[in-house]
């Protein structure tokens, strides 16, 4: 197996994931191509969920294009099903003559067991509606489609935390017709019934969508976000997400695309991210795919190169901790497909 330790920069152009540097001995456990025959020309975006009868669910939409009608919410297992086949969830169906695409899904299961699979319907992300189904049975039913209230989206990309006392945060953000971008976040003190919202900062210097939130001792929280100046953006909050720094630059890369961070069980950091700067469009910069860590949020270092290409799309991650310790990392492999790799920390 290899093993993360000390200095060791290998640049491969293959999807081998090798370590960058590391505070701590990695394993690489596993490393997959989650569809061996995907039903879908094109997929995208994928979340993950370790439920609580410990199967891991992996949902991402899927089509023939993304922003083309066809386009539907697809939802696997990633443990009883070797094959991994994906069925459709949801999907933008409004009538016998009218459809939508649907976007970004995200898995959730708050404390008391309910899991949430939120999603957006429109033509594109300035027009969505936000919708929700859930299920009582970790993922094998799921009941109709939910609308969320006016102003609430759910979710944007990544995945909801819920606090010691049952507060549950759901990262959001809105693009607006004139081009701007603002994160915010959906509070709910009743396990998913209803939401508020909560803007962060609205400073005109920095655009940001798709934030990801991360916990530290004594209620501080910290957010993540994605933006079109070049760098991960981040806040912080010192009472529990009700009020929110001014937005500020981290050390991280970033060339317009979606990143997703994790608090480890052992109080680390983890972010998934593209180390570049933003290219002519808003897809270049997504071939390369870095694991960094962190202490306190403020210093990252990367521990691993998890892709090292040149011309294609590695991008969107989602990343978890399960129970059994093991960080497990998705994302969109090419357009074509979903990559999953798993790793462990050592002592």
């Amino acid at each position: 197996m290899l093993k993360f330790k000390y200095i060791l920069i290998i640049l491969i152009n293959t999807c081998t994931v090798c370590v960058v540097k590391s505070q701590s001995m990695w394993t690489k456990v596993k490393e997959e191509i989650v569809f061996t025959t995907p039903p879908f020309k094109n997929c995208h975006a994928s979340t993950l969920l370790e439920t609580k009868t410990g199967e891991l669910l992996l949902s991402c939409f899927g089509g023939s294009q993304e922003g083309k009608a066809d386009v539907s919410i697809w939802l696997c297992s990633l443990t009883k099903d070797s094959l991994h086949t994906p069925t459709i969830v949801a999907d933008g169906i409004v009538s016998d003559t009218l459809r939508y695409p649907a976007w970004n899904p995200v898995l959730f299961q708050e404390a008391k067991g309910k899991v949430f699979l939120f999603y957006k319907v429109g033509l594109n992300p300035r027009t969505w509606l936000g919708l929700y189904k859930t299920s009582d049975d970790n993922g094998k039913t799921w009941s109709a489609p939910i609308s969320l209230p006016k102003g609430i989206l759910g979710p944007i990309k990544n995945k909801p935390v819920q606090l010691p006392e049952g507060v549950i945060l759901s990262p959001s953000s809105i693009e607006e017709e004139n081009g701007r971008w603002k994160g915010h976040i959906e509070k709910s003190t009743d396990g998913g019934a209803s939401w508020s919202l909560i803007q962060l900062d609205t400073n005109k210097r920095f655009d940001i969508i798709q934030p990801s939130i991360l916990q530290y001792s004594k209620g501080r929280l910290q957010v993540l976000c994605r933006s079109k100046q070049g760098k991960v953006v981040q806040a912080w909050s010192y009472d529990r997400g009700d009020t929110w720094t001014k937005l500020s630059e981290t050390t991280l890369l970033n060339p317009n695309s979606g990143t997703d961070a994790v608090t480890l069980a052992s109080g680390k950091q983890l972010i998934v991210y593209n180390p570049d700067v933003p290219g002519k469009d808003w897809f270049n910069g997504r071939s390369k795919l870095r694991l960094a860590c962190s202490i306190d949020g403020k210093k990252w270092e990367d521990i691993a190169i998890l892709e090292n290409g040149t011309k294609e799309e590695f991008s969107y991650p989602a990343i978890i901790q399960t129970r059994d310790g093991l960080v497990h990392i998705t994302y969109t492999y090419d357009r074509k497909n979903i990559k999953h790799v798993v790793l462990k920390e050592g002592i």
